[in-house]
């Protein structure tokens, strides 16, 4: 996702965007202020301005990509107080546009932006590999986000290695060349293979290094899993299903399944701590445990293909090519939060967002499980997309639509630095519109 858009044109299937690659009544609403010692107080209703409306709690959220500089840092480089005075500037600009939510990208290629025991330092802080950066970015985003009283969301890709395909170019000591067993190379990256039992066991092992250190407020995965596909290429794991895939009647339900036990055992890692269930973890704003949530591609599959699917013509379903039941994710809860990718806007025929939406909160309805809407802040404006993009209140629409669907609490919006950008004005429209006052998030 993060560094690779959708495209707006049938057939649905991504495109590389900088990187080879972005209402309802309420009830007891209540709006949250940042304090000035840090985090979040939640005001009584006594204590509200004369004439202030309250505002149900929501997500309004902006994910921060580091894949390839694409948000932060600019470049890789960059003396560290002028890599700390950007990321400053993203988390004000949050603060400004009344967002309570920034999703940090901390783990985009395998490798890590904080200290990790487990993998090398990115590339994308100090253009080598493994190099010390001097710094602690994730700390200091967990830090410097709350005491803006944000939401800090570490956001880990849990299989792509690399965007190149040529393993000499990772450190001497990376996992993968240690363990070359455990890579697959496919449209020309490197990938650990979800098939194996050790690399689920790595991979989680990597994440929850982070969990420990730091008392960030959430998990969060994007839409990557098995490969998007790739014409004329085969994901090779023969190997994997010969040894462990014989209990499924065919490999596509194997892969599914491989998939599920990394999101269960993450959501179960998170919810048992090490105190027993619902423990804390990772004590965030409020003392909480860390929250799970999951930001898949919007199409679980077509009614074509399934009658509980969506009234779409996607391209790509992530059930039958990402081997991602993220309807089953929901439904089983084992995450707290969803966030589709909706990156269409309202009436395109091949995936309207007004139909998908629906769809959404139809599947978290009785569930505990949040539903918040992904939204192409990217598209806004930009040279080829199709007109109803180049109205600045598109986006605007999207959330008023959204409002009337009660299982629908928050929004997320791609990416930072477009929302520093604002090309044409779309999220101050949205700001304007639908985001007067903050607004705490709906833990």
């Amino acid at each position: 996702m993060r560094g690779i858009s959708r495209s707006g044109r049938a057939p649905l299937t991504r495109r590389a965007l900088t990187v080879a690659a972005l209402g309802a009544a309420a009830s007891l609403p209540i709006t949250a202020h940042a304090t000035p010692g840090g985090g979040r107080h939640r005001p009584r209703e006594e204590g509200a301005a004369p004439g202030e409306r309250w505002h149900r709690p929501e997500f309004r959220g902006v994910w921060l990509a580091t894949v390839a500089n694409l948000d932060w840092p600019s470049a890789p480089g960059l003396p560290v107080a002028r890599q700390q005075a950007e990321l400053l500037a993203h988390l004000d600009k949050a603060v400004a546009d009344r967002l309570n939510t920034v999703v940090f990208q901390a783990r985009p290629t395998a490798d890590a932006l904080w200290p990790s025991r487990y993998e090398p330092w990115s590339e994308y802080l100090t253009g080598t590999q493994g190099r010390d950066p001097g710094w602690d970015p994730l700390g200091f985003a967990v830090r410097e986000a709350h005491r803006r009283g944000l939401e800090l969301h570490a956001w880990f890709n849990p299989y792509r290695i690399a965007n190149h395909a040529d393993p000499a170019r990772l450190v001497p000591d990376h996992p993968a060349r240690r363990h070359p067993e455990w890579v697959v190379t496919y449209g020309g990256k490197l990938l650990y293979n979800p098939g194996l039992p050790q690399v689920r066991r790595f991979v989680q092992d990597a994440i929850f290094d982070a969990v420990e250190r730091y008392p960030i407020d959430a998990v969060h995965f994007d839409d990557y899993f098995y490969p998007y596909p790739v014409a004329g290429q085969t994901f090779d794991d023969d190997a994997a299903y010969a040894a462990y895939g014989g209990a499924f009647p065919d490999r596509a339900s194997w892969r599914r399944d491989n998939v599920d036990r990394l999101v269960r055992e993450v959501a179960r890692r998170l919810r048992t701590g090490r105190g027993g269930l619902e423990a804390l973890s990772a004590p965030g704003l409020g003392g909480r445990r860390a929250r799970f949530g999951v930001s898949p591609f919007a199409v679980w599959r077509n009614r074509a293909t399934d009658p509980s699917g969506s009234d779409t013509r996607a391209g790509t379903q992530t059930y039958d090519d990402l081997y991602a039941d993220t309807r089953r994710w929901v439904r089983e809860g084992w995450l707290d939060y969803v966030v589709p990718q909706v990156y269409w806007h309202l009436g395109f025929e091949v995936a309207d967002y007004a139909k998908l939406v629906p769809w959404w909160a139809d599947v978290v309805a009785g569930t505990r499980v949040r539903l918040c809407i992904g939204e192409a802040l990217y598209k806004a404006g930009a040279p080829g997309q199709p007109a109803p993009w180049q109205d600045p209140a598109e986006l605007s629409r999207h959330l008023a639509f959204a409002r009337a669907h009660r299982e629908v609490r928050g929004h997320f919006f791609f990416s930072a630095k477009v929302v520093a950008e604002d090309r044409v004005g779309a999220m101050a429209k949205v700001v304007a519109d639908h985001y007067r006052h903050p607004v705490r998030t709906p833990w």
